[in-house]
């Protein structure tokens, strides 16, 4: 990891002078037209490619930058954009690509420079990643051409992952300080209301106090969100047979008058206390105070492309859809609300949502 990160800090006044040169685009620039892409391949379901080169150390850095930059100006066609990443990586931006077009450009690339003695290894990421595993089922390449040596040698240098990383949106460390500030002084405020009720629930309904469940979290990353238990103990087994009769539109489900739910696990729920135990969540850094509402793992997989984009940031105990929907919306207005949030996100928009949720919860706001 620290012999990377000397080596793109010796390429840096290389790459600058092509940024200079305008041979290059900026990394604020490819930020920009990577989302732009994605918004296109979420709407027209075409796939799109990037490629970031890392060059080897032991060489001339300077000289190898100009000469990677010389091929991939030979190698893509005029609709590509090279720039630099967020990470001092160069990358080549392929719109309309699969996984198969990313792979034999980079291949070229790899092979052109190596013939002209430059070292470098070369990442491929795909979106959609899921349309598109980068091996087919028996394990063999996903392109059936047959490859010279050079040419396999290429690909062998080549890594596919998901794009999902240039999208993710980080808590900026304002946010973060406020998270552990608030996390750690509900949970010292609001442990009685939490062990209250865990054992009151308890008495009413034998079995475990919390009940803990995978969620998708930034970027997709699972994390298992806690609560305190509402329903049966053999709720999540009756939830296949109760899917049909869901009064939420979309992947999410949702039923007003739940027969998993138990009559103290109503009170709970009305009075919002089931959730409080997931200030133990933001404390560890799986979720925000304000942020998307994480949904379970399969309901997550359910959403549409652009529904996804609310995976960018942490997810949060509350947010737009708690405070002005909650209930009463369709699926996808709930989604636009979270990505409202995400173009929106600042401090005192996180406070205000914050102060606008304590008026939501005590109104009991579409709470059920």
């Amino acid at each position: 990891m620290l012999s990377h990160w000397l080596t793109r800090l010796r390429t840096r006044p290389a790459r600058n002078a092509a940024l200079r040169s305008g041979r290059v685009l900026s990394a604020e620039r490819m930020q920009f037209l990577l989302l732009r892409e994605r918004s296109r391949s979420d709407r027209s379901s075409l796939p799109f490619c990037l490629i970031a080169f890392e060059l080897a150390s032991g060489q001339d850095l300077d000289a190898a930058v100009d000469t990677l930059i010389d091929v991939l100006h030979e190698q893509l066609r005029i609709s590509d954009d090279i720039g630099l990443l967020d990470d001092g990586r160069l990358a080549a931006l392929l719109p309309d690509t699969p996984l198969e077009g990313g792979e034999l450009v980079a291949e070229r690339v790899t092979r052109e420079c190596r013939e002209a003695n430059v070292e470098l290894s070369t990442t491929l990421f795909v979106y959609p990643f899921d349309d598109h595993g980068p091996w087919a089922e028996d394990g063999e390449s996903s392109s059936e051409t047959a490859l010279t040596e050079e040419d396999a040698k290429a690909q062998d240098a080549i890594e596919v992952e998901a794009m999902t990383r240039w999208f993710v949106r980080p808590l900026p460390l304002w946010k973060r300080a406020i998270d552990v500030a608030g996390a750690a002084a509900g949970l010292t405020l609001c442990s009685p209301l939490i062990v209250g009720g865990g054992l009151l629930h308890r008495i009413y309904s034998p079995g475990p106090i919390f009940f803990w469940q995978w969620r998708d979290g930034i970027g997709g990353q699972r994390f298992l969100m806690v609560k305190l238990r509402t329903m049966d103990v053999d709720a999540e087994a009756r939830k296949a047979d109760l899917r049909k009769i869901s009064e939420q539109d979309g992947p999410a489900f949702k039923l007003r008058h739940d027969p998993r739910v138990t009559f103290m696990g109503k009170l709970l729920r009305k009075s919002s206390i089931d959730e409080l135990p997931q200030f133990w969540n933001v404390l560890k850094g799986d979720m925000s105070l304000v942020g998307p509402r994480p949904l379970p793992c399969d309901e997550s997989r359910g959403c549409a492309r652009w529904q996804r984009r609310r995976l960018d940031v942490t997810p949060g105990l509350t947010c737009i859809w708690q405070v002005e929907g909650r209930s009463r919306v369709s699926f996808a207005e709930w989604i636009r609300m979270d990505l409202r949030y995400i173009r929106q996100r600042s401090l005192w928009y996180d406070l205000s949502l914050m102060v606008k949720t304590v008026p939501a919860v005590v109104g009991r706001k579409g709470a059920h």
